[in-house]
């Protein structure tokens, strides 16, 4: 059944879920996994273009991230395990109030592999299945050729560009914006055979 704005309680819902594609499981990110995360996250190339993480990336850093999420945090997010080793975090940002907005990263030794494309897309069926809403927002930095790419995989359209404050930068920086219809993404539904399953 399609819910309109996610309440806590359906946040609570959508991070037990656990979204599998052809190479990759997407599921809740759990303490034992934190070592892992700050280990991945730890590097200056994925903080200067994902807003929010800091650098250097402790594993107390990974252990506040967790424990935010489990307290009911207004994100939905998805580690992302290939061949049941984490490589990265995918999910969607329900902060705005108005247009939830999906983000993710890899860790550096995963790039260039479609995983990117393959977890977004994942994600972004699960959002437009779940969730009774129009639009689905993301950005990425203008010097990231790579994440618009993915974006632009996904059938998100280019909507302008904004300046954005990066933590690990300490300044603001020019941010592609790009935005995902649910009209746009029902005509190219066809694109994986991600599956879904509660934990």
């Amino acid at each position: 059944m399609l819910q309109d704005i996610p309440t806590p309680t359906t946040l609570r819902e959508a991070r037990a879920c656990v979204l599998e594609t052809e190479r990759l499981t997407l599921r809740k990110p759990t303490l034992a996994d934190v070592k892992a995360i700050a280990r991945l996250a730890n590097d200056r190339r994925i903080a200067e273009n994902t807003r929010r993480l800091p650098h250097p990336y402790s594993q107390d850093d990974a252990i506040d991230f967790v424990r935010t999420l489990a307290a009911g945090g207004r994100e939905t997010v998805f580690l992302i395990e290939n061949n049941h080793t984490p490589i990265g975090m995918v999910g969607i940002d329900w902060r705005d109030g108005v247009t939830p907005e999906l983000g993710y990263w890899l860790g550096v030794d995963h790039w260039g592999q479609g995983f990117g494309t393959e977890a977004a897309r994942a994600v972004i069926d699960y959002y437009f299945e779940e969730f009774d809403l129009d639009h689905l927002i993301s950005g990425a930095r203008v010097v990231n050729p790579s994440s618009r790419n993915i974006l632009e995989k996904c059938g998100f359209q280019w909507s302008g560009v904004e300046l954005h404050r990066f933590e690990a930068l300490g300044s603001s920086s020019p941010v592609d914006c790009f935005r995902l219809s649910r009209s746009v993404w029902a005509s190219l539904k066809n694109w994986n055979n991600s599956t879904r399953r509660r934990s």
